[in-house]
């Protein structure tokens, strides 16, 4: 009796079989990276960053399995054992983005659950006509800077800023606050300046909780404080990092990949000149095709497992490609306008807690700006946009337009400081914080050293 060959083991770092998931070739054309990858079969071997070595999920079977699969695959990376072991460098260039931290995108079982819940209770507070008005107000803001000059770079002077300011009214942040907030992560994203960036974020998050705890007000923050889940004033940071983490990057992401698809496909472009703005069906073939976080979801088997004659080790990465498993070629149907079965919130118990808030806030954002500036044009052919590199997102390095110039004077004068990522960031003027607090705030520092 005859059996079947088992698939090759992975293959030593530095060899061609092992994919690299970084460099301007991924950036430009990921989808020919998958589609060799599916020919070692659903699962396969790649490097994350020179030297980083992992496994991708590229079938949708296969992420599905990875992300519901609790009891065989765990969230903590202090299993990775490259990291563990040095292999893999600490100032390694995805090691923020992978390393642990108490918050509840790296926890699994009954922690998980109690750092989740006060997360999705504390976001349930927030009612979506609320939230419309924020992103309203922020991006009538934002328009009002660039609509008279006739052109903008859609990325850097509104994709990027609009979910800072939003999320500086979720937070209830005092307006000095939200200006810090605003600075030190437009610095962290642009690089500019990312250390002093760094420093300006984790000082201004403390801050905030201490506030909090001291006035507690009608947003997120507070919300979370008075959660009895309990949360300390080190998760409350690592938790709010995380909030912040994953609805700027990508939303910005999912609303700058929106307005390209929407000024770039012809199936889009007779609508918009009728007045029917088709914003959703353009999120719902964005979320399916250029899913704001391409890569991510990173998992580790507690066990040596066998997925279709692939050998899993416990202690090397697991990342799932959300981007390849839609796009699996098993799946049928060309029909994605309204279908949401794709992967780009993730799947599982760590399915994202804040998927309809985001479609809310991207789908407002974008209505906002087309019926501001109708008639918006792309200022370079579109296979002349640049994508960043980076192995875990689908991320524009610009999104230049031009329009006839428009007046400004939407916005009101209450509305919170909007502040350009060039603007360098000052020294917090916040107390000293004591020194046994220091280590865990150097830790929430380094979540966004590489993004």
């Amino acid at each position: 009796m005859t059996s079947e060959p088992p698939r090759p083991a992975a293959p030593p770092p530095g060899c061609p079989a092992h994919e690299a998931l970084y460099g301007t070739e991924f950036a430009a054309d990921p989808g020919a990276v998958y589609a060799r990858l599916r020919r070692y079969g659903p699962i396969a071997p790649v490097e994350l960053a020179p030297g980083v070595r992992a496994w991708l999920a590229v079938g949708y079977d296969a992420a599905l399995h990875v992300l519901r699969s609790t009891e065989t695959f765990s969230k903590d990376p202090r299993r990775w054992q490259d990291l563990a072991d040095g292999t893999v460098p600490a100032d390694s260039p995805v090691v923020p983005m992978m390393m642990y931290r108490p918050n509840a995108l790296w926890t699994d079982g009954a922690e998980h659950r109690r750092l989740r819940g006060a997360i999705t209770d504390s976001l349930a507070r927030v009612e979506p006509n609320t939230l419309r008005g924020y992103v309203e107000t922020s991006a009538d803001a934002l328009i009002d800077r660039f609509a008279p000059a006739g052109k903008a770079d859609l990325l850097g002077e509104y994709a990027q800023v609009l979910p800072l300011l939003v999320f500086n009214h979720l937070f209830g942040c005092p307006a000095d606050y939200g200006e810090r907030l605003v600075r030190g992560m437009s610095g962290i994203f642009d690089g500019v300046d990312a250390e002093k960036a760094n420093e300006l974020l984790a000082t201004t998050l403390f801050d905030l909780v201490a506030l909090k705890r001291r006035q507690p007000g009608q947003d997120v923050t507070s919300w979370l404080l008075a959660h009895p889940a309990g949360l300390t004033d080190e998760e409350m940071v690592h938790n709010l990092v995380l909030l912040m983490g994953a609805g700027t990057e990508p939303q910005q992401n999912l609303i700058a990949n929106s307005l390209r698809l929407l000024l770039s496909d012809d199936r889009f472009a007779g609508d918009l000149s009728g007045g029917s703005l088709p914003v959703e069906d353009a999120l719902d073939e964005v979320l399916w095709n250029d899913p704001p976080m391409a890569n991510y979801a990173v998992h580790y088997a507690v066990h040596d497992v066998t997925y279709e004659g692939i050998a899993l080790h416990p202690g090397r990465p697991i990342v799932v490609s959300l981007a390849a498993a839609n796009n699996d070629p098993s799946l049928s149907g060309d029909q994605r306008a309204g279908n949401r079965a794709h992967l780009a919130w993730s799947a599982g118990p760590h399915t994202c807690p804040a998927q309809s808030p985001a479609r809310l806030i991207a789908a407002a954002a974008v209505e906002k700006l087309l019926d501001r500036l109708p008639d918006l044009e792309l200022a370079v052919p579109v296979e002349d946009l640049v994508w960043r590199p980076g192995p875990f997102h689908r991320a524009l390095a610009a999104l230049p337009v031009t329009f006839p110039p428009a007046a400004a004077g939407r916005a009101t004068d209450d509305e919170p400081p909007v502040a350009h990522a060039t603007v360098p960031a000052r020294p917090s003027s916040a107390p000293a914080v004591a020194r046994e607090r220091r280590g865990w705030r150097d830790r929430v520092r380094t979540w966004w050293r590489g993004e």
